[in-house]
């Protein structure tokens, strides 16, 4: 079952990818112009309906995720796009149903604009709570904006990237917390030697493609830029989260989280039970389990796997939510964090944090 979903997703984004393709190809490489007819509105009318519904209902299917208001708004997002895909001089028939695209996204973006506003507002309480919590930052800010905005999908994506950018950029004179209750998950790894290989391709794509790209398609060129500018400030920011928010064992819960890409809040009353079996450890992750592994060029294997008594909410990357039922672990100092997290389960199970 797990299998064909994957299929089925992996499935919808490639029609997803040549349908968008086919279409810009359509309309901007000579063959695809000698090819439309004299009377080409049939086609217009066509890559319209390509790019405002069939893509919108792939994009979804994709993500296995079905909503009404995602929907119109993808299938905005998709009328706004055949303005930029489809050249002016074949929309001229068309500009009523452009402007529609336009208008939905204006509302859109006026509704934003006022929770960005009630955020901006909020801002000094939230700072204040976070700095007088004892958590690390990645949960004590998403705690405060939990608070204030819990369910504001839009406010929860907005302070993801505020997170991303702050740690790209704000934290060089950080250090990470050294205490016994803290665990890296990378030094064991070449993870972040791997992140920065990547970032190096990045550029040295970037240079390449804006070069070759920049005649061609300066829209184009300029939407690859800035995708892979924010690529490279992401990676950035994933490697000083990730040194800079280990692991932490509290009495009663565990915080842990691998960068900016996913976190989790454990208590230990939720834990039912801990799993060390290195024949069990080395079988395939179920989809139902996430992973706080570093990986790079070796095969790696979790050194714990924590069963919960019921799945538990994870944050993805973007603030997006996820509930899991098992959590796979591997920390650089395997023997001293088993024995803690034992301890604290033990005194769970007696009751001392409840």
């Amino acid at each position: 079952m797990v299998l064909h979903k994957k299929t089925a997703s992996f499935v919808a984004l490639f029609l997803l990818l040549l349908v968008i393709s086919s279409n810009y190809v359509l309309y901007h490489f000579s063959f695809g112009l000698h090819s439309l007819p004299g009377d080409f509105n049939g086609v217009v009318v066509g890559s319209i309906i390509d790019l405002s519904l069939v893509a919108p209902l792939l994009f979804l299917a994709w993500q296995r995720k079905f909503s009404v208001k995602y929907f119109i708004v993808l299938m905005a997002t998709g009328l706004i796009a055949a303005r930029f895909i489809i050249p002016s001089e074949y929309l001229a028939s068309f500009q009523s149903v452009m402007w529609l695209g336009v208008g939905i996204e204006g509302v859109l973006i006026l509704f934003e604009l006022s929770l960005l506003f009630m955020l901006i507002k909020n801002v000094p309480p939230i700072f204040k709570r976070v700095k007088s919590s004892s958590l690390p930052l990645l949960f004590s800010f998403s705690h405060a904006i939990n608070e204030k905005f819990p369910k504001q999908p839009f406010i929860h994506v907005l302070c993801s990237e505020m997170l991303m950018f702050y740690y790209a950029f704000g934290t060089w004179k950080k250090q990470p917390s050294t205490e016994g209750n803290t665990f890296t998950l990378y030094k064991r790894s070449s993870f972040i030697t791997f992140q920065i290989m990547i970032i190096h391709a990045i550029v040295i794509e970037t240079l390449g493609l804006h070069w070759l790209l920049h005649n061609t398609s300066i829209i184009l060129s300029i939407v690859l830029l800035i995708l892979n500018i924010y690529s490279i400030v992401f990676f950035i920011g994933d490697i000083q989260g990730l040194r800079l928010n280990p692991l932490r064992v509290e009495d009663d819960c565990i915080y842990i989280s691998f960068g900016l890409a996913k976190r989790m809040e454990i208590s230990f009353k939720d834990i039912e039970e801990i799993v060390e079996d290195t024949h069990i450890l080395q079988q395939k992750i179920p989809s139902t389990t996430i992973e706080f592994i570093a990986r790079d060029f070796e095969k790696v294997y979790p050194d714990l796997l924590l069963i919960l008594k019921s799945p538990i909410e994870a944050t993805l990357f973007m603030g997006i939510k996820k509930k899991y039922q098992q959590v796979a672990i591997r920390v650089d100092d395997p023997h001293v964090f088993k024995k803690i997290v034992k301890e604290r389960l033990e005194k769970a199970k007696q009751g001392e944090f409840i």
